[in-house]
C-alpha cells in the first residue's frame, strides 16, 4: 500500500498532454526495456565538497527509525543512519552493510561489525552493545514500530565488541532483508536513554550525515559526520531537503536552480523534465506495483473464475501506455522482471484474452452485467487509473462501480472492519524482501488481506518454508511455487510497475537508483 503520505500533485493535466508528449514518453519506455537496472546520472570522478538542496515530497513522521511508520521517511533516515545489512540496488539482494552475518544453524544469525572504528554522530562507540540494545528496543519498546520485523528473534547475546549473536525462535532467511531496513538503522543509546521520546526530532545516528535542524514541512539540514566509516564518503559537506508536497512546484524549483534535485515524480513529469534542457534525468524499475486488491472471501470474487475473467480482461500494455505515459512495466505478478525471484512462467498466465474472460464469467454463472463494487482513490492520476480499468472490464460485461476519497479513507474502508467494497484499486511500495511482500498480501489474518481468510493451507506452509534457509536458488523455487499459487488462484491483479523518475541540475552526479524506488545520496557529489 501506498503510505498515507503518498499522493500526486497536478502540474498539467493528463488530458492536456500532446501526442508530442505521449511518443516521448512511450520511446523512453521502449528505450529503457533491454535496461532492467534502468541507468544512473551522469558520472565521472567524484568530487569532495558541497551542499545540496533536494526535494522531499512529505514531512517525516518521525526522525527516529524505530518510532516512524510512513514509507516516505526513508530516504531521509538512510542519510543519517546506516543498517547493519544493506542490499544490491538492482536486485535488492542483502549484501553486507556494516556487519556481515553467518548462520552456524538455521536458528542462529551472527553479526560481525566490518569497522571497530564505527561511531555515532555524539562520539559513542557503534559496538556490539550498541546493536544488542538497539535490537532489544526495536523488539520490546512500547513506542516501537518495528517489532512484527523481529518476532522470530528469542534473543540477542554480546559476543565480543564486534559480534553479536541472535537467537531464534525459528528459521527467518528473511531477516538479513529486515536488518536492511528501519530494523537495522541503528540509534545511539546514550542518546536514547538522554533524550528519550525526544529522539524522534533529535535523530543521533551513524550515517554520513548528521543531523542540525528540522523546521516542520520545511527543511531539515545535515552535516557531514567527519568520522563516518567507510573511506573517501560521503562527498557532500551537506545536504538540505525541502519539503515540498506539490510536485509541480517542487519540479519547478529544481528546473530554476533554486534545489538541484528530485526524487518519485509521477511519470507525467517526465516529458516536462525532458524538455527542460538544464535538467538530467534518470527512470529507473522499481517494485511499486499499480494493483486491483481483491476480498476474495465473498462473492463475487469468492469464486476463483470471476477474479480469473479480470486478469484477463486487462490489458496490461494499453493500461500502461494510458495511466503511466509508457514509463513503466507491464505486472504480470507482484514482482519485476529485473528482481531475483521472478519467475517467466508465472508472469506468462495471463495475457490480454476478453473472450476467455467473458468464457469464464459464463462457466461462473454471472454472464453480463456484473456489478463489482470498487475503491479508488480521488488525485486525478488515480482517477484515469479507474476510468481506464473501467472502460476494459465494460468490453467483458462487468460493471465496475466505483467509490473515491483520499488514501486513507478508502484503505480504510477496504482493509478495515468496515470491508465496504469488492476491491481496490491501489498499490504495493514493495518491501526488501519478497516473503514480507507475500506474507503481508496474503497471509491469513494479514492486514493487507481485505478478507482475513486463507486462501490455501499450501500457501501458508510455503510462506513458512520461504524464510528457512537464506540459500538464493532455494528461495528462488519456493517464491516460484508461492507466486504460482497467488495468480493461479488469482488472489491479486497486477497491472503495472511504476518507474522511478529522479530529476536534477546537471552539475549534480554520481546518483543510483535502486529497485526498492527509495534512493538513497551516499554517493552523490557536486561538478563545478
Amino acid at each position: 500500500m501506498p503510505d498515507k503520505n503518498d499522493h500526486i500533485d497536478t502540474f498539467r493535466p493528463l488530458s492536456a498532454f500532446t501526442r508530442r508528449d505521449f511518443l516521448s514518453a512511450s520511446l523512453t519506455a521502449a528505450a529503457l526495456a533491454g535496461m532492467p537496472g534502468g541507468f544512473a546520472l551522469a558520472q565521472g570522478a567524484p568530487k569532495r565538497g558541497g551542499n545540496i538542496k533536494i526535494v522531499a515530497p512529505a514531512n517525516p513522521s518521525s526522525l527516529d527509525p524505530a518510532t516512524g511508520g510512513a514509507g516516505s521517511d526513508h530516504s531521509i533516515l538512510w542519510t543519517m543512519y546506516d543498517t547493519l545489512v544493506n542490499w544490491d540496488n538492482k536486485t535488492l539482494k542483502p549484501v553486507p552493510g556494516m556487519a556481515e552475518w553467518s548462520s552456524p544453524d538455521l536458528n542462529t544469525l551472527v553479526l560481525k561489525l566490518r569497522s571497530d572504528k564505527i561511531v555515532f554522530h555524539d562520539g559513542t562507540p557503534l559496538d556490539a552493545e550498541a546493536v544488542k540494545f538497539n535490537l532489544d528496543r526495536s523488539r520490546s519498546d512500547a513506542r516501537s514500530n518495528v517489532k512484527a520485523d523481529l518476532v522470530n528473534i528469542a534473543s540477542v547475546e554480546v559476543v565480543n565488541p564486534t559480534e553479536v549473536r541472535i537467537k531464534l525462535a525459528q528459521p527467518d532467511a528473511a531477516l538479513p532483508a529486515i536488518l536492511s531496513d528501519r530494523a537495522g538503522m541503528m540509534v545511539s543509546p546514550k542518546a536514547v536513554k538522554e533524550q528519550g521520546a525526544e529522539t524522534d526530532r533529535k535523530p543521533v545516528g551513524a550515517g554520513p550525515w548528521k543531523f542540525v535542524s528540522w523546521t516542520d514541512n520545511d527543511r531539515i539540514v545535515l552535516v557531514r559526520h567527519d568520522k563516518y566509516w567507510q573511506p573517501n564518503l560521503p562527498h557532500l559537506d551537506g545536504i538540505e531537503f525541502v519539503i515540498i508536497p506539490d510536485q509541480g512546484t517542487g519540479l519547478r524549483s529544481v528546473t530554476s536552480g533554486q534545489n538541484q534535485m528530485i526524487f518519485n515524480l509521477s511519470s507525467r513529469y517526465k516529458p516536462l523534465v525532458d524538455r527542460a534542457k538544464n535538467l538530467a534525468v534518470s527512470v529507473s524499475p522499481t517494485l511499486y506495483c499499480h494493483q486491483i486488491y481483491f476480498n476474495y472471501s465473498r462473492a463475487p470474487l469468492n469464486d476463483v473464475r470471476v477474479r480469473q475473467a479480470i486478469n484477463f480482461a486487462v490489458d496490461r500494455k494499453a493500461f500502461l501506455q494510458a495511466t503511466l505515459s509508457g514509463v513503466g512495466e507491464e505486472a504480470h505478478m507482484l514482482l519485476p522482471a529485473s528482481h531475483w525471484a521472478y519467475d517467466k512462467g508465472v508472469a506468462a498466465l495471463y495475457r490480454y484474452d476478453p473472450d476467455r474472460a467473458r468464457k469464464l464469467l459464463a462457466e461462473a454463472g454471472v454472464g453480463n452485467g456484473l456489478e463489482i463494487s470498487f475503491g479508488g482513490y480521488n488525485d486525478q492520476d488515480s482517477i484515469r487509473r479507474a476510468e481506464v480499468l473501467m472502460e476494459m472490464l465494460s468490453k467483458v460485461g462487468i460493471r465496475a462501480r466505483f467509490t473515491n476519497g483520499t488514501i486513507a479513507e478508502i484503505s480504510a474502508q477496504f482493509f478495515g472492519n468496515e470491508k465496504k467494497f469488492d476491491a481496490l484499486v491501489s498499490a504495493w511500495t514493495g518491501r526488501p524482501d519478497p516473503s514480507m511482500t507475500y506474507s503481508l498480501g496474503f497471509g491469513k489474518g494479514a492486514y493487507y488481506n481485505a478478507g482475513r481468510s486463507e486462501a490455501s493451507a499450501e500457501l501458508t506452509t510455503l510462506l513458512q518454508h520461504s524464510r528457512i534457509k537464506e540459500d538464493i536458488e532455494f528461495r528462488r523455487q519456493v517464491f516460484a511455487k508461492i507466486q504460482r499459487i497467488v495468480m493461479e488462484q488469482a488472489l491479486v491483479a497486477p497491472l503495472a510497475f511504476r518507474y522511478d523518475v529522479t530529476a536534477s541540475t546537471a552539475q549534480t552526479k554520481g546518483y543510483q537508483p535502486n529497485l526498492l524506488g527509495k534512493p538513497k545520496f551516499n554517493d552523490i557529489w557536486l561538478a563545478s
